[in-house]
């Protein structure tokens, strides 16, 4: 058999130089039924060796009725049925060959992602300790949005992945940076979000309420199914891989600073699924996108109170301090990502930066003081007329009592 290069240089000689088969033979010391063979042969020469039988033949059609009874079953246990006692590893091949005939195709459909369809939603935790203030620090979870058609980024650090903290997180990004709705939010199994019940989805109340303001569906996706949203989860490892390094934060407020100034720089690489930057496809997709709601939802933490002589509210595990005119009145307490507001009537008596910190006294020093005095007030008060009315005890003589007992001069009568 002669090589690929003296094939070539035959159908050169003979097509080319116009030699005849007898000089080519001559030139390249071949024989002539080897030129008029390369001649004939329009493709290149390729060495094939006959096949050989394996010796998993001779138990292939046992495996076949394994599998056709079972055909999940693995292929250890086919070893061990049909006594196999070679190598595993050509006995693994065959299965792998065998197997598809007796399933069901199960193709990945490539999802295709029209212009304001969906964006993906996930928590993600940056791994690095992040100074929250008392000496305390921690890894708070980070909201990312990513839009499926334009695959634009979107992100902010939250102060944790409770209902009310979530809700604002999405309220913010959707509000103050897509500046749109779009038309499907694409979720896993978070508890504040959903979960799977019975085989079937269902959202968490507050976000059932959240979602029907925005006006948008909810896709949950079910559970161990990581790659129906795997746009999100590449966006958190491009986050991990290309914002974390180098960088070091203050607080939470820094760690959101520098995040938000370098997304726009992220936004403009070149993703290789869409062939340009994210920045080149989010007008077409915002624009398809819905508009945000007329009225924003109710964010963050709400509840009201009646406020006792301690004058402290508690919210997500910190106290904070209200003006003490407002002891044992009704209050109502506002808590967002970055504020604690207490009011009273509709006005403010309290307003406190949050703590991300936990089991943390916030006091306001005003408000301090204002209990200091009017406790002093209080207690230096001038009795009032009627407040203290004490009655007068009757002393008794105690040989009152030897006398009921009968009892004289230390003698039993």
């Amino acid at each position: 058999m002669i090589s690929v290069e003296d094939w070539a240089e035959i159908r050169r000689l003979h097509r080319a130089e116009q030699m005849p088969i007898k000089a080519i033979a001559r030139r390249l010391r071949i024989s002539r039924n080897a030129v008029r063979r390369a001649l004939v042969k329009d493709s290149p020469p390729r060495y094939e060796r006959a096949a050989k039988g394996s010796c998993v033949d001779a138990v292939e059609p046992a495996i076949i009725e394994l599998l056709r009874s079972c055909p999940t079953m693995p292929a250890t246990v086919i070893a061990q049925r049909i006594g196999w006692q070679r190598s595993l590893t050509v006995l693994k091949d065959r299965v792998r060959e065998l197997r598809p005939l007796f399933l069901p195709p199960d193709p990945a459909t490539r999802t295709a992602y029209v212009a304001g369809d969906r964006v993906q939603c996930d928590l993600w935790f940056p791994p690095v300790d992040i100074p929250l203030g008392f000496g305390q620090v921690g890894r708070p979870p980070v909201l990312v949005m990513a839009a499926g058609h334009s695959r634009m980024l979107f992100a902010v650090m939250i102060a944790s992945r409770t209902a009310p903290d979530l809700i604002a997180g999405h309220w913010l990004l959707l509000s103050e940076h897509l500046g749109a709705v779009p038309r499907q939010l694409v979720w896993d199994n978070e508890s504040a979000v959903g979960s799977w019940r019975a085989g079937t989805p269902r959202l968490a109340e507050e976000f059932e309420a959240f979602r029907g303001i925005l006006g948008c569906a909810v896709h949950q996706c079910r559970p161990r199914d990581p790659e129906a949203k795997g746009i999100v989860e590449r966006a958190n490892q491009y986050l991990e891989t290309s914002f974390l390094p180098g960088r070091t934060f203050t607080s939470p407020r820094d760690f959101n600073a520098q995040l938000q100034a370098w997304l726009p720089v992220a936004n403009t690489r070149i993703v290789r699924r869409i062939g340009c930057a994210p920045t080149a496809r989010w007008d077409a997709d915002r624009g398809a996108m819905l508009p945000l709601p007329p009225v924003a939802p109710v964010l963050g933490w709400r509840h009201q109170l009646r406020l006792g002589r301690d004058h402290y509210v508690r919210v997500a595990g910190n106290d904070y301090s209200v003006d003490p005119v407002a002891v044992g009145r009704t209050v109502q307490v506002f808590a967002g990502l970055d504020t604690v507001i207490v009011t009273l009537a509709g006005r403010p008596v309290a307003t406190h930066e949050r703590c991300w910190a936990k089991h943390q006294s916030i006091t306001d020093p005003a408000h301090h003081a204002a209990a200091l005095a009017l406790a002093h007030t209080a207690g230096h008060r001038p009795p009032q007329p009627g407040d203290q009315d004490v009655q007068q005890v009757e002393e008794r003589d105690l040989s009152v009592y030897d006398t009921a007992f009968g009892i004289t001069d230390g003698q039993v009568a």
